[in-house]
């Protein structure tokens, strides 16, 4: 308790919670969305607000939703969960230096709370891990602030969608708002070349594979994605290149 208290009083921690406050209503807007996705895909209140409360993962959950509502097989689902979320092994290898001085519970706390954005404001303010215990200290404050308004805006929002699932007409466009989101959420992610490269491929295959059943055109948009830029990096020159180009 000790250690929290201490965390919540660093000025990194009201940093880091600005810094997330200005993208939150995108996040609530994706997570109300996917509140009322949750109910209207067949679980029950009660299915969807453990959901809610305790998944932490809209990519995947958004991806899951139409599996669980067409019947498909659980390993389909589990399989596409799993796809959807590859990208935080990336995220933990590279939090890895950060967080390891930490005590496993911390480490398991602040790898439940990081999410996409979570760690993108986090390695543009801190591009390093801290060289001394202050400095660390600092940077641990910062990603709580940060990734604790973002897993409430999506806890608190996603909650309500389930609750108001059953009287929200779907002429209030909330399916859309969600889709707003993410393109909100995209366009701030992909600042390197490679990144749009990534998501035009992965965009372009979707659509293409769009007959499919069980909505496996977004495994095909992942593995198409994800084959393009290994080769496309294969080709670029290894020193120092990012993806940007001139």
């Amino acid at each position: 308790m000790f250690f929290l208290s201490a965390i919540r009083r660093h000025p990194e921690f009201r940093r880091g919670f600005f810094d997330m406050a200005g993208v939150a209503p995108g996040i609530a807007a994706w997570g109300l969305m996917t509140g009322v996705a949750m109910v209207q895909s067949g679980l029950s209140t009660t299915e969807a607000l453990l959901m809610a409360t305790t998944v932490f993962a809209g990519s995947s959950q958004l991806a899951a939703m139409p599996l669980i509502q067409a019947g498909a097989p659980m390993w389909v689902i589990l399989a596409t969960g799993f796809c959807v979320n590859l990208r935080f092994v990336v995220f933990s290898a590279h939090l890895r230096p950060y967080l390891m001085h930490l005590p496993r519970w911390q480490r398991l706390v602040t790898g439940y709370l990081s999410a996409d954005l979570t760690y993108v404001l986090f390695t543009q303010r801190y591009p390093q891990p801290g060289p001394s215990a202050p400095a660390r200290e600092g940077q641990i404050a910062y990603l709580a602030g940060n990734g604790g308004i973002n897993w409430a805006s999506w806890v608190l929002s996603s909650v309500a969608g389930v609750i108001l699932a059953n009287f929200v007409p779907t002429t209030w466009g909330l399916g859309f708002a969600g889709i707003l989101a993410l393109v909100g959420m995209l366009a701030s992610l992909a600042d390197t070349r490679m990144r749009w490269v990534s998501a035009a491929v992965a965009g372009a295959a979707a659509v293409a594979a769009f007959a499919l059943p069980l909505k496996l055109n977004i495994l095909v948009a992942i593995a198409a994605a994800v084959t393009a830029c290994l080769l496309l990096e294969a080709r670029l020159p290894s020193h120092g290149n990012d993806g940007r180009g001139a």
